[in-house]
């Protein structure tokens, strides 16, 4: 295991390490700035299918501006452990609420009172809300990527002498479902697909091998591809989302590694592909290989499960009071994936937002593809929220 993360992988002044008793797990980190006491903390949240590694990039770019960068491995991805390897395992642990403690407890047990940037990209991009929304005083600022906050589900609100079902249920996504399957050809959301027991199989041994289903799912997500040209969806509907490519509302049947088999890069695509060169792609070939991607699809089940959901009503009618900031790519179809998200985030979920930006030359891999533009982007909102000066406790 040793060999992954090295001087040929790993950027000058990023360290590997383990953090121990972080809410049950084991957290895996990597980090940067570590060397001063007292630097103010950011802490990187990835998303699916990333590790902490995605950040390589933007950690020593933050940490050369004063911080103390922290990426953890998130519950179910890469060297973190503690969690339960198996597609009939509970899935609370996965929940967004537990995700939170996860987070509350690194902070704490790295010595912080708070967090001076807090950053969650994709799945880790509701991970980072509900921690600006549950604490706010440990988590006074934050950045969004890729996946715009709507907000907490909300009660039915002023419903007295209103004749309503007692008992109302969320049937929403298998509607969405059987009008995907109703297309020509059939399709199928991609967060359906992720949740199904096959998925993990699908993905950890795809019939071109590990190595070529991980080279084109990062490619044909990111900027270098030129099908990706996103915009907003007026609804959710069948009909809207099959607007989207395939690696998001796919061909009903078809797995994963099938659905991007055809997008496979050339040689010459690779080679200049400098954001994800041969070395780096072989550390999450390497860590993929070891666990599988059960792990890593437990929080799309979640997500999909209205009942797992369930304890984020209390926080229904809250917003997020702190400055916050969302970034996309503007090849990112993540942006608009939720159609009307990005309006709900920007209208009623955050009162203090600095505002939607985002960044050319990036698709869903922003942090990797363009980290120098990231860096400036977060850099400027923590100055201009007055916020560059926080200090640990």
């Amino acid at each position: 295991m040793t060999s992954t993360y090295d001087d040929l992988t790993l950027p000058e002044g990023v360290r590997s390490r383990m953090i121990h008793g972080v809410n049950g797990l084991d957290v895996h980190i990597l980090e940067a700035g570590y060397e001063k006491p007292g630097q103010p903390l950011a802490l990187l949240l990835h998303g699916f299918p990333d590790l902490a590694y995605g950040w390589r990039h933007l950690i020593p770019l933050l940490a050369d501006a004063g911080y103390h960068v922290v990426a953890p491995d998130q519950r179910g991805f890469g060297r973190t452990t503690g969690w339960v390897n198996d597609y009939d395992a509970p899935l609370a642990p996965f929940g967004l609420l537990n995700m939170i403690r996860d987070a509350l407890g690194l902070v704490s047990a790295l010595g912080y009172q708070r967090t001076a940037m807090l950053v969650g990209h994709d799945l880790g991009s509701p991970v980072a809300a509900y921690c600006a929304l549950a604490r706010p005083d440990i988590f006074s600022s934050v950045v969004l990527m890729s996946a715009p906050f709507p907000g907490p589900p909300a009660f039915p609100f002023n419903t007295v002498g209103i004749e309503t079902p007692s008992a109302q249920p969320n049937n929403e996504n298998h509607k969405l479902a059987a009008a995907l399957a109703e297309l020509d050809p059939p399709r199928e959301h991609y967060q359906q697909y992720l949740s199904t027991r096959r998925a993990n199989d699908d993905m950890w041994h795809p019939p071109q091998g590990l190595h070529a289903f991980l080279r084109a799912f990062f490619y044909v997500k990111s900027a270098d591809w030129p099908g990706n040209k996103p915009h907003p969806l007026k609804r959710r509907t069948a009909t809207d989302l099959a607007q989207m490519p395939t690696y998001y509302i796919m061909e009903l049947g078809k797995s994963m590694p099938e659905t991007v088999a055809p997008f496979q890069p050339s040689d010459d695509e690779v080679l200049a592909c400098k954001w994800l060169t041969a070395p780096e792609l072989a550390v999450y070939i390497q860590e993929y290989d070891r666990t599988g991607f059960q792990g890593a699809l437990q929080a799309y089940r979640v997500l999909s499960d209205p009942d797992l959901n369930a304890g984020l009503r209390l926080y229904s009618g809250r917003t997020i009071d702190v400055p916050s900031l969302f970034i996309g790519g503007t090849s990112d179809w993540g942006t608009y994936s939720a159609p009307g998200a990005l309006d709900l985030m920007r209208t009623k979920a955050m009162t203090k937002m600095a505002g939607i930006e985002l960044i050319d030359g990036a698709g869903h891999w922003i942090q990797q593809e363009q980290p120098v533009r990231l860096s400036e982007r977060l850099l400027a909102f923590i100055q201009e929220t007055g916020r560059a000066n926080h200090s640990n406790g």
